[in-house]
């Protein structure tokens, strides 16, 4: 798959490329600028699979987000697709309390404090931000 890392995603059970309207593509199936965009695309399709939203509401949900970017007149110049995504799944996840406001910024500060305990160039890890920085 088109991976920047060669991760692949398993494409089995997912929607159909002409279902997946937008959604950046090779020969091989989806292509990821970033390894953060494979993670959120394979967290949509689990999510979809375990029944958490149809297919039909994410693709609303999806539309709905990119065309209030657009309508605010934000730049989108093909590297955003995915940033959408992450958008209306941190939406879904609130609208379905799935998530709470405490719980995404409990997170938020375990990444951010990972992010700061990285060696530069090596992946973040979330398990590396449960200690305060060197």
């Amino acid at each position: 798959m088109g991976t920047p890392t060669g991760a692949a995603v398993s494409l089995q059970g997912i929607p159909q490329p002409a279902e997946l309207a937008g959604l950046p593509v090779d020969t091989e199936g989806p292509v990821f600028a970033k390894p953060w965009e494979a993670q959120v695309f394979a967290i949509v399709i689990e999510l979809h699979r375990q029944g958490l939203f149809s297919w039909a509401e994410w693709t609303e949900r999806l539309s709905t987000q990119i065309a209030l970017v657009r309508e605010r007149g934000e730049a989108d110049l093909g590297d955003t697709y995915y940033q959408h995504w992450l958008t209306t799944l941190e939406l879904m996840l609130y609208d379905k309390n799935v998530m709470q406001d405490v719980e995404v910024r409990q997170y938020a500060v375990r990444w951010r404090q990972a992010y700061l305990n990285t060696p530069h160039g090596k992946p973040v890890a979330l398990s590396s931000g449960d200690d305060k920085p060197a």
